[in-house]
Parts: C-alpha cells; sequence; structure tokens
C-alpha cells in the first residue's frame, strides 16, 4: 500500500493509535512498571517507547532530520497519567509533522537510523507496524498479569466464532 496523500494515511493511524490507547488504559497504574523479567521492557516502557519513537524517530526523519530518540525510561514520564499525557503528547506533535507532508514529500527519501534510504511514506508505513508489534506485546504482558484486555475489533474470537456459519 502505498501512501500518495496524507490525510487519510493520518486518518488511519489515528485509528491505529486509538485502538493501542484502548489497551494502554487497561495497564493498572501499580503494574505500569512491571516487567515479565529483568532486562525487558515494562508496560510503561513500551508506551513511552511508542510515544518517544514515533515523535523523535520516524517524524525527523520524514521531515528529514536525524533521530533524537530519547529512549523510554521513566524519566520522560512517571506515573500513568503522566505516562499517557506523554503519549497524547508526542502523537500531538507528530500528527502536526505528518500534516505537512505533501504528496511530493511523501515521495522524498529519508534515511532511518540504520542507515537506510527510502521513501518518507514506506517509513510511516514501517512506524504503523512496529505500534502494532508493540500493541501484541502489551497484550500478551496484561494477559500474564490476568488483566482483562479489550478485543481489537469488538468481538472476541469466541464471539467470532458464535457467529459464525458452521462449516
Amino acid at each position: 500500500m502505498e501512501i500518495t496523500t496524507v490525510e487519510p494515511f493520518l486518518d488511519y493511524l489515528g485509528r491505529v493509535h486509538e485502538r493501542t490507547g484502548r489497551v494502554a488504559a487497561c495497564i493498572p497504574p501499580d503494574r505500569l512498571e512491571w516487567r515479565p523479567r529483568e532486562g525487558t521492557f515494562s508496560l510503561g516502557d513500551t508506551v513511552r517507547h511508542l510515544a518517544a519513537i514515533e515523535r523523535w524517530m520516524f517524524a525527523e526523519n520524514v521531515a528529514g532530520r536525524p533521530s533524537r530518540y530519547p529512549g523510554h525510561g521513566p524519566e520522560l514520564a512517571e506515573g500513568f497519567d503522566a505516562v499517557m499525557a506523554y503519549r497524547d503528547r508526542m502523537h500531538a506533535e507528530s500528527q502536526e509533522i505528518f500534516r505537512a507532508l505533501t504528496p511530493e514529500g511523501l515521495q522524498t527519501r529519508c534515511t532511518t537510523p540504520g542507515g537506510a534510504s527510502m521513501p518518507a511514506w514506506k517509513w510511516l508505513r514501517s512506524m504503523v507496524e512496529h505500534e502494532v508489534h508493540h500493541r501484541g506485546q502489551m497484550y500478551l504482558m496484561l494477559n500474564l498479569l490476568g488483566v482483562p484486555t479489550p478485543p481489537l475489533y469488538g468481538l472476541t474470537s469466541e464471539e467470532v466464532r458464535e457467529r459464525s456459519l458452521a462449516g
């Protein structure tokens, strides 16, 4: 899927971001810094990482600037409310940068931190894949904690099966 104009992409990104937000909202505040084992991201790290990487890597790169990713630690935002506010703020700042992309700007090559060169639209597409990857991690981590999570598109697997035609 090639992104040729930014508005339909921003609408799509908004829906992806909203679904991720519904999962993040399930994090119990007292488990924000829980991690499945030492050396892995905590739930809070994951939310901060998604916020920071969208703004300071993906948005900077498509604007023709190098990454300024600051990491994902609690020094960026500490506590549930601060982490969610940081997420919202970083997304809003990213949206402003993305919104300025013209059709020509979407075709302009950007350089990733790994040194790859690609059209901006391809880098934006990989940003969505990155968010979905980490959303899946949050679902798994919350499941390990026994925390109920929302179905991705409104129905659980069991509900889809119940509503499906018998084959």
